[in-house]
């Protein structure tokens, strides 16, 4: 039976229907036009590839900076009966040799790769012997050097319009401006322009922002008032566990969660908040992608975001359900003051960058002439540390060092221990006969992982200790004396983000950097700043503010942020004193102080205010000091 998209979504998500603009796109791509789908967070991107690609024959490359999100999507696959693998840094050349392999020659259906992979000849090679039906570009406005999150290794994108110039693109974002919007499809080649848009409109989150001196003091009242779950965002890791002490010392369950924890942590931390034992997570920027927890009904920024966007997406993970939600801005003079400051930092002088370029490869020991491709752990707070070096100078310094192709550096992700047979079974059973310390290890690998001796599969060392009744440092022994013996291969697991050397180290007086770039981000930078102090500012209705920063100019008012409940308040207000004025000037023609005494709405100010108005509309005349209603 031929598989249709509504049979794949029914056998594969058990939904009868898309959700709006998915079978749209769906269509654009299997008639083979590149396109540009815009989706607002929880819209249900994934699906938007993942459904053209299971009809059709042939593999479809997926491209995402995320490593968490990428082993996520292949978890979910996986549970679905759906071959998939993933390709990123911190795996060996004999690793990704095997995958890629596996794509060519096996059922692989999906094959998820980070953008700096495409440095790799190995991988650009095999991409161009491999039944590619589509290119899925998740994050698409990471290209953009006008987006809020450019990646300079997304540029080598347009390498895979090379290798398979008929294969259609889909690029995927949840927010970009129109100028963002062109300039993907300028970066990803499209044949054609071609957009497809749903609107950035959230007509059941209620914006506020709030200049607040007292932050945690309204943020207990915001959430005593609204109930239910809800994401406290703050700006540092600190923050994160002494503002989760404070809730739980008001009585509200919650906890505090940031990239420097152990991955079982994180996990642990997330399945307790998205089941409901803890009600707040207070976390850094680092919660959030890849949640999918639907009553979520606030989202308090106690620190102001850096871009539109980045808030965009934050606020964005409240009132998935489709209920009332409310995302809530509080702010202070010296976080803006703070903010500004941390923009002048971003940019750090040339020679800095250099300096910083220099004591990397010093602290790596690598010699001059050599560490292309070598890929290493890298904790950038040691490295930091170690020389003194200012935190967001250096990691400024690290991105631009990656643009100018001479670095890659990933995300931090935990990459479990891996091991692969590299002899045949006869060989391995004829060791295991002759060397009866390690039978028992061995037999329990090869009853818990199939197909050991044709890829790497992942283990859990702690697990063979408890089988086994022996420690984890025995284990740890006995794997690095198998792999000596040259009877397997062992990578040992990692939490750290990866570095990669993409050329040999030169002297770094040598060292190209392009000012011009630097001084444009710079520009790019202070424009995304200042849209961010225009919303904290603006007087009107917050939802229209953030349509109109997305290309949206002809929203109505949402009727329901902070400033559009202000408005509504004081219309109903003055229909109130217009009221009682034409009660009053019904009765008797009255002097002014007497009028605006007899009202009983309203300071004295908005009475005087409103009385003017109906002068000047007529409705009220004023004859030698006494105010008359203008019968009609």
């Amino acid at each position: 039976m031929e598989v249709t998209i509504h049979s794949a979504l029914k056998q594969y998500w058990g939904y009868d229907t898309f959700r709006p603009l998915q079978e749209d796109i769906i269509h654009a791509v299997l008639q083979g036009k590149d396109t540009l789908a815009l989706m607002p967070t929880g819209g249900g991107k994934s699906i938007c590839f993942q459904v053209p690609a299971l009809v059709q024959e042939g593999i479809c490359i997926v491209v995402s900076p995320l490593i968490a999100l990428m082993k996520d999507q292949i978890e979910h696959l996986h549970a679905k009966g759906i071959e998939a693998l993933a390709i990123y840094s911190g795996m060996s050349y004999r690793e990704i040799d095997i995958a890629l392999d596996n794509c060519i020659y096996g059922k692989i259906k999906f094959l998820y790769i980070a953008p700096e992979r495409l440095h790799s000849d190995l991988v650009k090679e095999r991409i161009r012997y491999m039944k590619v039906n589509l290119f899925a570009i998740d994050e698409a406005h990471c290209i953009s050097q006008w987006g809020y999150d450019f990646r300079p290794s997304y540029l080598q994108l347009n390498q895979l319009r090379e290798l398979h110039p008929k294969v259609p693109v889909l690029a995927l974002t949840a927010t970009a401006t129109p100028r963002v919007v062109e300039d993907i499809q300028q970066q990803l080649q499209f044949k054609a322009l071609h957009v497809l848009k749903a609107s950035f409109a959230r007509p059941n989150l209620a914006y506020m922002a709030l200049d607040e001196e007292n932050k945690m003091g309204r943020m207990l009242r915001v959430i005593n008032k609204m109930g239910g779950a809800g994401i406290v965002y703050v700006r540092n890791r600190r923050e994160t566990q002494e503002v989760a002490r404070y809730l739980v010392n008001h009585g509200i369950p919650a906890d505090y969660y940031h990239a420097g924890l152990a991955i079982k942590e994180r996990e642990h931390k997330q399945d307790a908040w998205s089941s409901g034992k803890v009600r707040i997570i207070v976390a850094t920027n680092a919660f959030g992608m890849g949640i999918d927890k639907a009553d979520v009904r606030f989202v308090i920024h106690l620190d102001i975001p850096d871009s539109m966007e980045a808030y965009y997406q934050e606020a964005g993970r409240a009132g998935r359900d489709g209920k009332k939600a409310f995302p809530v801005l509080l702010f202070q003079q010296e976080d803006r003051d703070r903010l500004w400051s941390s923009f002048l930092s971003s940019f750090p002088p040339i020679p800095f960058i250099q300096q910083v370029y220099h004591q990397l490869h010093n602290y790596y020991q690598i010699a001059y002439g050599a560490g292309k491709d070598l890929t290493v752990d890298f904790d950038v707070v040691d490295f930091a540390k170690k020389y003194e070096l200012d935190m967001m100078q250096t990691i400024s310094a690290l991105k631009f060092l990656a643009r100018a192709g001479w670095l890659t550096l990933s995300d931090a992700v935990f990459i479990p221990s891996r091991v692969k047979f590299e002899v045949d079974f006869q060989e391995l059973y004829k060791f295991q006969v002759q060397s009866a310390k390690y039978d028992p290890l061995i037999k329990t690998m090869l009853r818990s992982y199939g197909g050991i001796f044709d890829f790497y599969v992942p283990i859990h060392e702690y697990e063979f200790a408890r089988k086994l009744k022996v420690s984890y440092a025995t284990v740890v022994d006995m794997l690095q004396s198998l792999q000596k013996q040259e009877l397997l291969s062992y990578l040992k697991s990692t939490d750290q983000p990866q570095l990669q050397f993409l050329q040999s180290r030169v002297d770094y007086k040598n060292l190209y950097i392009d000012t011009d770039f630097i001084e444009e981000q710079k520009q790019i930078k202070e424009e995304q700043i200042k849209a961010i102090y225009h919303y904290l500012d603006t007087k009107g209705c917050r939802s229209q503010a953030l349509l109109r920063y997305f290309g949206e100019e002809d929203s109505e008012p949402c009727g329901a942020c902070d400033h559009c409940l202000i408005q509504k308040h004081n219309y109903q207000q003055e229909q109130k004193i217009e009221q009682q004025i034409r009660m009053l000037l019904l009765e008797n023609p009255r002097q002014l102080h007497d009028l605006i005494d007899s009202i009983t709405v309203g300071t004295e100010s908005k009475r005087i205010e409103v009385l003017r108005t109906l002068v000047d509309e007529g409705k009220v005349e004023l004859e030698e000091e006494l105010y008359r209603w203008a019968i009609n």
